[in-house]
């Protein structure tokens, strides 16, 4: 390690070279030194071996050309680094921080988890996925963190949720590359969890879960999280085996104030989605200039083929009822799907104000069938243990007629747009081009409206 003072005295600047065995204990003391001036650890060209990190204010780590942030590939080598807010049964993380100030990890390097590999155990022929391990750390949690920067960085094949910030402001996030297996579950790109103030720009992200999602989780002891607010994603390529662009199911507090805009979907399986479950109101949510592709899907994945899926459904009944949705906006929506557009609530007037406008998709068949029903996921039953989840603990329950609970026929087909329960719906300019002979299981008409007031 060679350390030397940059003409400022500004900070503390720190080179790091490869040595070919484990560099956790000379990371970490460098990034501690930052009690004393603010640090800047450089790593050079070349794989630096690591297991749990844990970062301090005032630190900016650069990863040089060539340079590999290459994480140790058992879950035990996290037991220091664990966190407050579980996920997928997870509580620990590969780099971690809590309650710092003023951090930022850059580029043009990279972070390598080899996460499909070694944090799974052969294939699940009938999802066309690996089977996860149970335990999986996610790369990075950050916890109440202000002032956090990442950039220019690319993170490649997580084991779990890839990036996770919870109760974090005041947060820039551009030129990012997440390119995790396509076949592994709960690979998650971005999750923004309880946080304000956050720009997320010109990211391409391909996983095989959501692609950028916003939550509102609780933590272990069963405190909420904050709001999500303020909210910005923009100029970003997303393919997911999920949702690409998403809000929820974790809703214990409110959404309000959140932006997509000028994003392309790429072969997803749904592209637009709000899910209120636990009882967050959803105020203020608006898509526009969004050009996406999306595919159907087996019917174990949540949904399949719909470009906008907004939904609210009590997961905890005898708890606390779902929060409301209200004053959506999409526009500007163009592309293709193999489902439907659906906005379903669970009773009148849990979903309001929803204005469409500008949208103009291609509805095709897709080569499995699954789009022809809208899908209620997660239900009370995926709270429950499932002994045949495969390591995907919240994938799909069988009822006893030998279907996936929460999969619901659509009233004479599958229309190009169904909407159940809702007050105030306004469509303009929207268009569904379909096939001129509907194939077995579509409605003959385009738009269906159950139980919904138009604006």
């Amino acid at each position: 390690m060679k350390i030397f003072y940059g003409r400022t005295m500004t900070h503390l600047d720190i080179s790091i070279s490869p040595t070919g065995v484990d560099q956790t204990a000379q990371v970490q003391a460098a990034m501690d030194r930052a009690k004393d001036q603010p640090v800047r650890i450089t790593f050079e060209a070349g794989d630096h071996h690591v297991a749990g990190l844990r970062m301090r204010s005032h630190v900016a780590i650069i990863l040089s050309q060539g340079a590999r942030l290459c994480f140790a590939t058992t879950y035990d080598a996290y037991v220091h680094t664990e966190v407050s807010v579980e996920a997928e049964q997870s509580n620990r993380a590969m780099i971690v921080a809590n309650d710092v100030t003023n951090i930022s990890i850059s580029g043009p390097g990279s972070i390598w988890c080899n996460g499909s590999t070694t944090f799974s155990r052969g294939d699940d022929e009938v999802m066309g996925t690996r089977i996860p391990y149970e335990l999986r750390p996610r790369v990075m949690v950050l916890d109440g963190c202000q002032n956090v920067t990442l950039t220019d960085l690319k993170v490649e094949d997580s084991p779990m949720w890839t990036l996770h910030f919870v109760n974090c402001r005041d947060m820039h996030l551009s030129h990012l590359t997440i390119l995790n297996d396509l076949r592994m579950p709960n690979t998650d790109g971005i999750v923004i969890d309880g946080c304000q103030n956050v720009e997320i720009n010109d990211c391409e992200i391909r996983t095989a879960d959501d692609g950028v999602v916003l939550k509102t989780s609780q933590r272990a002891d069963g405190t909420p999280l904050p709001a999500c607010e303020n909210i910005i994603v923009r100029d970003s390529l997303i393919e997911s085996r999920s949702c690409a662009l998403k809000l929820g199911t974790e809703s214990f507090s409110d959404f309000r104030d959140i932006t997509f805009e000028r994003c392309t979907i790429d072969g997803s399986n749904r592209g637009l989605g709000i899910f209120s479950r636990d009882g967050g109101t959803v105020d203020g949510v608006r898509f526009e200039d969004i050009t996406l592709t999306c595919t159907e899907t087996p019917d174990g994945f949540w949904g399949s083929g719909e470009a906008i899926t907004i939904n609210t459904l009590d997961r905890r009944p005898h708890l606390r009822p779902a929060g409301d949705v209200k004053n959506i906006t999409a526009s500007g929506i163009s592309g293709s799907m193999n489902g439907a557009i659906n906005i379903v609530a669970q009773r009148a007037g849990m979903i309001r104000d929803v204005t469409l406008t500008n949208i103009h998709i291609t509805q095709q068949a897709g080569p499995l069938g699954t789009g022809l029903c809208y899908d209620l996921r997660p239900t009370p039953k995926d709270l429950e243990p499932s002994p045949d989840a495969a390591g995907r603990i919240n994938a799909w329950r069988l009822g006893d007629d030998g279907r996936v609970i929460g999969l619901t026929d659509y009233p004479g087909g599958m229309p190009g747009l169904f909407a159940k329960n809702v007050r105030g719906i306004a469509l303009t300019d929207v268009t569904v081009d379909r096939p001129s002979a509907l194939p077995d299981g579509w409605n003959t008409d385009t738009v269906v409206l159950v139980d919904t007031e138009t604006a």
